[in-house]
């Protein structure tokens, strides 16, 4: 049996996905289509790049990775049902994603959470020295987003299914009880949450873009990461605060339940919760690599 991946060529996470499983699983996986006996759509925004005779014969598994239904339009539904005929199976990475999904197909949907590459994001001891290097002072408070949060159609509107204002509204919040809060972004389209943040005069620095090195880095200098999202199929975000043993809060989105303790999990008109670091640790480390590719070889022996 041998499992092919598309690949959607964005230099984005899914990109490292397709890499890590192609790395580690060379005994399941080809390269070559032709070779293939699964096809598994692990970017769906990209089928149709692939060509429909292998769709017909070969076992197809498609992941989605979440659905934002607030603005689900209709080309969005074509899509996914001309898609949809030549899939046998979905693979979602939280159960939330199940349910958006299920509610345009019949056929089975299975939860696998993404692994965590604890070669790439792991704690670094030292922080105050770490600190230093990026011109943070040791009594600063670093909260850190490295989620876009900006809509690519004007790069003006916020993305509000990434929560940029409820975001912004915890940050206040975090102001009055810490008058030296930072905050630290990384990542595309972040001119919503760069302009508001001038708007309230809140100090923080911007890392366009950072490879993984650079990113392990920067969890590990932060006092908190909040993921404010409204939907997630994940986030990774979650994982890799968690593995760092970076302090982290999220709204109930994607894995967040899985991951992290239940008072560590906060809605928008709620105090932002308590970081529980050890208890998010343990349930990240489940997902390391090799560990972390386990159940997805099992779905496949099964499948096939």
């Amino acid at each position: 049996m041998k499992v092919y991946l598309n690949k959607p060529g964005e230099d984005w996470v899914v990109d490292r996905f397709r890499n890590e499983f192609y790395k580690f699983n060379k005994n399941l996986t080809t390269k070559f289509i032709a070779n293939s006996d699964i096809v598994w759509i692990i970017a769906p925004w990209v089928w149709k790049r692939l060509p429909k005779s292998y769709l017909q014969r070969n076992k197809v598994i498609c992941t989605y990775h979440h659905l934002d239904l607030n603005n689900f339009s209709k080309e969005n539904q074509d899509d996914f049902y001309n898609l949809d005929q030549y899939v046998d199976e979905y693979h979602v990475i939280s159960k939330p994603t199940r349910k958006q999904v299920e509610k345009f197909t019949n056929k089975n949907i299975t939860v696998i959470p993404f692994w965590i590459n604890q070669n790439i994001f792991f704690k670094i001891d030292n922080k105050d020295k770490l600190r230093a290097k990026f011109g943070f002072d040791n009594s600063d408070f670093l909260v850190g987003s490295f989620q876009r949060d900006t809509e690519g159609k004007d790069l003006i509107s916020p993305k509000l299914v990434k929560g940029p204002d409820i975001f912004l509204k915890k940050i206040k919040e975090l102001r009055s009880e810490n008058e030296n809060l930072k905050i630290v972004l990384t990542g595309k389209r972040r001119q919503y949450m760069i302009s508001k943040l001038k708007e309230l005069d809140i100090d923080f620095k911007y890392y366009q873009m950072v490879d993984f090195k650079m990113l392990n880095k920067l969890y590990n200098i932060l006092d908190l990461y909040i993921v404010s999202s409204r939907v997630e199929g994940g986030p990774q975000a979650i994982l890799e605060s968690a593995i760092t043993k970076t302090p982290i809060v999220s709204t109930n989105v994607g894995i967040a339940s899985d991951i992290l303790h239940e008072n560590s999990i906060f809605n928008e008109n709620e105090k932002l919760g308590s970081p529980n670091v050890d208890y998010a640790y343990e349930n990240a480390s489940l997902y390391q690599i090799p560990q972390g590719f386990k159940n997805f070889r099992d779905f496949f022996n099964d499948l096939h």
